[in-house]
C-alpha cells in the first residue's frame, strides 16, 4: 500500500504505537490546540469537534502529507468524564467506572489536499467491581492522569478489572485502527 507521507498529530505513545504495530511509517508533529467546546454538543460530536480542531492547526501548512488527528472521550452516563487532575480525581473516576458500563468514543479526523475525513467508532466497556486497593495500586504505581477516563486498557487495570468490552478494543486504546485503516486505503 503506497500512502502518502503521514503526519500524527499525537503525542500519545499509544497511538504511535498502534500505527507502528500497522506497519505505517509517521512522523509526529505537534500543535498546541485548545480542546475546549461549545455547549448543547451530543459526546459523538464533542470528540469529533475536537479531532477536527486539532487538523485545523496544520491547514495551511500542509501540502502533500496526510495528517492523522484524534480525540478519544470516556462517557458515563451520558456525561463525559475527562482526564483526571490528579491521582485522588483519577482514584475517584475509577471508582465511578467500577461495576458498570461505560462508552469510549474515538473521533478521527484525517485531512489530505485541503479534504477533511471524519469519524468515530463506539465501544463498551464493562468494568467488575473493584476494590479501593486495587484503584489505589493502581494510579499510584501508572499514574494515568494523561488518560480520558483515568485508565488504559492496555495496562494492569484493564487486564484484571475488564470484564467486557462491545466493539473495538484499539478504539479503546485511543485509535480505531480498523476504521483509520479503511480511511488510509482511500489515499493510496
Amino acid at each position: 500500500m503506497q500512502l502518502p507521507p503521514i503526519i500524527l498529530a499525537s503525542k500519545s505513545p499509544r497511538r504511535q504505537e498502534l500505527l507502528r504495530l500497522m506497519n505505517i511509517d509517521f512522523r509526529v508533529v505537534l500543535k498546541d490546540v485548545d480542546e475546549s467546546f461549545p455547549d448543547g454538543l451530543s459526546p459523538e460530536e464533542v470528540a469529533l469537534y475536537i479531532a477536527e480542531k486539532k487538523a485545523q492547526a496544520f491547514d495551511e501548512s500542509i501540502t502533500d502529507e496526510a495528517v492523522i488527528t484524534a480525540d478519544t472521550i470516556v462517557v458515563l452516563d451520558d456525561q463525559i468524564i475527562g482526564k483526571p487532575e490528579s491521582q485522588q480525581h483519577a482514584i475517584e473516576m475509577l471508582q465511578q467506572l467500577s461495576g458498570r458500563k461505560h462508552q469510549v468514543i474515538t473521533a478521527v479526523c484525517i485531512f489530505h489536499k485541503h479534504k477533511w475525513n471524519k469519524f468515530f467508532d463506539v465501544s463498551e466497556v464493562l468494568f467488575r467491581p473493584l476494590k479501593d486497593k486495587e484503584i489505589k495500586f493502581y494510579v499510584e504505581k501508572y499514574n494515568p492522569l494523561d488518560k480520558a477516563g483515568s485508565y488504559g486498557i492496555q495496562e494492569w487495570i484493564g487486564l484484571i478489572g475488564i470484564v467486557r468490552i462491545d466493539g473495538s478494543y484499539t478504539n479503546v486504546v485511543g485509535l480505531p485502527t480498523e476504521k483509520v485503516y479503511q480511511e488510509l486505503l482511500k489515499l493510496a
